[in-house]
């Protein structure tokens, strides 16, 4: 069955060769037994990828089951999973089956497998290893037969550093991983997967199917999409529902997605138009950083034009108005411009020196106040870990950062778990 098929079956929209990738690689690895690990971002459709190795595996006609780990409480999964014994604990009026006696021969998905308890994970290796496990309040040894499909949008060789996640699980999970790539990086299929949304909620409401403006469409391409998927579907029901106005205008999306007005930098230029108090330390910092690199690029044109020509010249002027005005403003000095011969312009060498030497004191300041911003990056890094208990992807929530760029952060300013 190809790649074109399996999309149609399964409700799969896009072009996208790493999703193909994706795909491709779930239909290898169907037929085995093999345990699969599907990574990636919330909302970026994860849970189709296990129906598609369910279904064209020898195990089809098998029952098939989706638990969400994240969404049972801890005092009560393990008995979700392995089942208990009539009294084995208070409430346990009857014995029950759990997931891995009643999905014999079949497949078993394991949605947020980061969130099980340390304790549950010890078990989970053992039905991994042996096929072996023991119901709660039970001393007999069960065996299954179960095919697990794991999936989970947090970053498990972290979780492994922090002691949340134990080490030889993941090795067993991971076999063959599976990575869901995220929305933004699906440019192509945005406005595809808008336009099936929205044709879908329009026979649905039985209204007129929306249609986008050519700038409505790239205002769509560039949004960053924290929600993924989940995110355009739901703005797409909401437009469909909401707009009576069929024809989809920039104006509009801006309604429904406000963040599009922003830059995708981590400083937001609308920033500017907010109350001073209601400025972040963060928002300052990263503003600081951008300023500083604006400056540095700046020097480094001059410092280029110097060492070429010895001075500066006229053209250069002319092209850097605004850059030239800035410096000799900082230096208290006319502009002197090289409009004239070089052998006229030689005694104006000294003036440009002096240009040079002030500069490298001011970089020297920069350097200093980068590593001063670097600090307060890290600790505000640190605080938002402290404050979620080392929850990454709240922390991550909180400094209005994606997940990557924390652990990419995490990682450079070496920060313990």
């Amino acid at each position: 069955m190809d790649i074109k098929s399996i999309k149609q079956r399964f409700g799969i929209i896009g072009h996208s060769s790493s999703l193909d990738r994706a795909i491709d690689v779930a239909v290898q690895v169907a037929p085995t037994d093999i345990t699969v690990l599907i990574t990636g971002e919330s909302g970026v459709g994860k849970e189709a990828f296990p129906k598609i190795i369910h279904q064209l595996s020898a195990r089809k006609h098998g029952p098939f089951i989706a638990v969400n780990c994240g969404a049972i409480p801890e005092g009560t999964i393990d008995s979700e999973l392995f089942g208990h014994e009539k009294g084995s604990f208070t409430g346990a009026h009857e014995a029950r089956r759990g997931y891995f006696e009643v999905v014999n021969n079949g497949t078993i998905f394991l949605d947020e497998v980061a969130e099980l308890p340390l304790l549950t994970q010890v078990r989970l290796l053992r039905v991994l290893e042996s096929g072996e496990f023991i119901k709660v309040g039970s001393s007999k040894v069960l065996k299954t037969n179960v095919r697990v499909v794991a999936a989970t949008n947090v970053n498990l060789q972290d979780a492994i550093a922090s002691g949340k996640f134990r080490e030889d699980l993941y090795y067993r999970l991971s076999t063959v991983p599976i990575f869901v790539p995220p929305l933004r990086e699906r440019q192509q299929d945005i406005v595809m997967l808008f336009k099936k949304f929205s044709s879908d909620f329009a026979e649905k409401y039985r209204m007129p199917p929306l249609q986008l403006t050519p700038d409505a469409e790239s205002i769509l391409l560039n949004y960053r999409w924290p929600g993924n998927i989940r995110q355009l579907k739901n703005m797409a029901e909401q437009v469909s529902v909401i707009e009576s106005n069929r024809l989809i205008t920039p104006e509009i999306i801006h309604k429904y997605l406000p963040e599009s007005r922003s830059s995708n930098l981590p400083v937001l230029v609308n920033d500017l138009k907010r109350n001073q108090e209601n400025i972040s330390e963060r928002d300052i910092l990263y503003r600081l950083l951008f300023d500083m690199k604006k400056d540095i690029t700046d020097l480094k044109k001059i410092v280029v034009e110097l060492s070429r020509h010895g001075q500066i010249s006229g053209s250069f002027y002319e092209e850097n108005p605004n850059l030239m005005k800035s410096l000799y403003k900082e230096m208290d000095a006319p502009p002197m411009i090289n409009s004239q011969s070089e052998e006229d312009n030689t005694g104006s060498m000294d003036d440009h020196h002096q240009i040079i030497d002030s500069y490298e004191e001011d970089t020297t300041d920069y350097l200093e106040e980068n590593l001063s911003i670097q600090k307060k990056e890290k600790d505000l890094i640190v605080r938002a870990l402290q404050k979620h208990s080392g929850r990454r992807k709240k922390a991550a929530e909180e400094l209005g950062i994606s997940e990557r760029t924390l652990y990419r952060k995490i990682k450079e300013y070496d920060i313990g778990a």
